[in-house]
């Protein structure tokens, strides 16, 4: 994958990169245990853990190797959660799906929306030919949304 600092855009969403200011809306969201409920990590315990996550996944997408994006409302300018293709695979131009929004934005659309041009981006801009997702059979909301 080639630097992947990229904007995208929807009819109702930004996805951008993540930046060291979402660190605390982040943390808001991703220590709730109610979102974290299917995921295979607890929930963070501190928003020093939110800012270690954005400098990390920086790091990735500068080296190519993941692109996360933070899910932002267009009209609010409200950052409400991520979305990401990771586990890249280049000989098979292969990567995962993954996404986390708050609580407070569920049941909206969102993850739809930005997966859907998430998904667009990495077919017809990075040229991938597969993607994957793994959820929690039991997360059912999830399962709808892929």
């Amino acid at each position: 994958m080639p630097d992947l600092c990229v904007t995208l855009t929807t009819d109702r969403l930004l996805l951008r990169p993540l930046q060291a200011a979402d660190a605390p809306v982040l943390f808001a969201t991703f220590s709730d245990p109610q979102v974290m409920r299917y995921w295979n990590t607890p929930p963070w315990d501190t928003e020093a853990v939110a800012l270690d996550y954005i400098h990390a996944e920086r790091h990735a997408m500068h080296e190519g190797e993941r692109l996360t994006l933070a899910i932002v409302i267009r009209e609010s300018a409200e950052l409400i959660g991520k979305c990401l293709l990771f586990n890249y695979q280049p000989e098979s131009r292969r990567a995962e799906i993954g996404f986390g929004i708050a609580s407070s934005a569920w049941g909206k659309g969102y993850v739809q929306e930005a997966a859907g041009e998430l998904l667009r981006h990495g077919f017809e801009t990075l040229g991938l030919n597969r993607v994957e997702a793994e959820i929690d059979p039991n997360n059912s909301a999830s399962g709808r949304a892929l």
